[in-house]
């Protein structure tokens, strides 16, 4: 498309119209079509990792999602456009993907780019797979906060709603397919596939962003639970009827730059005040 969806109706229409099968290739030029037109950036490197950033303000360290397979620092330049809106400074690495490159690489990345960014108070986030590893960084470096969408937190099945339908963006047969080919040969129980089973104890203010009728929805919930009989101070914002990554969608969702701005805010509270929130 040319044009970006405007409301919520013209943007189910557009998921509904984009086919997401075929091989790898396939399915990520379709994932970058989902996405839609960006808008522009600025081009960085970072401990040796492409990166695209935009704003200025704290750093906020942005993980994208994808399943580790599809999707860009390109693909969110619009989420992060509405991020940076918020006073805040976005830094979008360009990981490595999987099958290409399978775990850790892409946490490799990810830790290149943190150390990169020096001691200075650091949030870290990211949507769906990028929210996992936004955990997985955060629980090897210090940060002054974690902001995630969605994020993908257990393959144990203590969700009870990975069997939904009805999720515009995602499926539990996708996502397990996803996970099998990002992080092969790894038991469900290992913390860094189900970081819900991780030792979250010290781990930075944490701000979860949730859609209500998405089929990760528990995932984030049982985070919650996990983190705050942990002491992690926690914040949970559920938006209802909404599917897996709205907030990619800003321009055509307010729910979505309502997330978005609830971010922001956080990331400019945990940095100013060094993790305490």
């Amino acid at each position: 498309m040319t044009h970006r969806p405007r409301t919520e109706t013209t943007l189910r229409t557009h998921i509904d119209t984009i086919a997401m099968n075929g091989d790898i290739p396939a399915r990520r030029a379709g994932f970058a079509r989902l996405a839609g037109p960006q808008p522009g950036a600025e081009r960085v490197d970072m401990g040796g990792v492409p990166c695209l950033a935009v704003g200025d303000g704290p750093v906020l360290l942005w993980l994208h999602g994808g399943g580790y397979v599809f999707g860009s620092a390109q693909t969110h330049l619009t989420l992060a456009h509405a991020l940076a809106a918020g006073g805040v400074r976005v830094v979008l690495p360009e990981y490595r993907l999987a099958p290409e490159h399978v775990w850790p690489a892409m946490l490799d990345d990810a830790l290149a780019v943190r150390d990169a960014l020096g001691p200075g108070p650091v949030v870290v986030g990211g949507d769906s797979a990028g929210g996992h590893l936004a955990l997985a960084i955060a629980r090897r470096r210090a940060c002054a906060g974690v902001a995630l969408i969605s994020p993908n937190t257990d393959r144990t099945g203590r969700s009870a709603t990975r069997g939904r339908t009805g999720d515009a963006m995602n499926d539990d047969a996708t996502d397990a397919w996803l996970a099998a080919i990002a992080m092969p040969d790894m038991p469900p129980d290992d913390p860094d596939l189900s970081p819900l089973l991780a030792d979250l104890a010290g781990l930075a203010p944490l701000h979860i962003e949730l859609a209500g009728a998405e089929m990760l929805l528990d995932d984030g919930l049982l985070l919650a639970r996990c983190a705050a009989l942990q002491g992690v101070q926690t914040h949970l914002h559920v938006t209802p009827g909404l599917f897996h990554l709205f907030a990619l969608w800003p321009d055509a969702v307010p729910e979505g730059a309502a997330a978005l701005a609830r971010i922001a805010r956080f990331a400019t509270r945990c940095s100013a005040r060094g993790g305490s929130t």
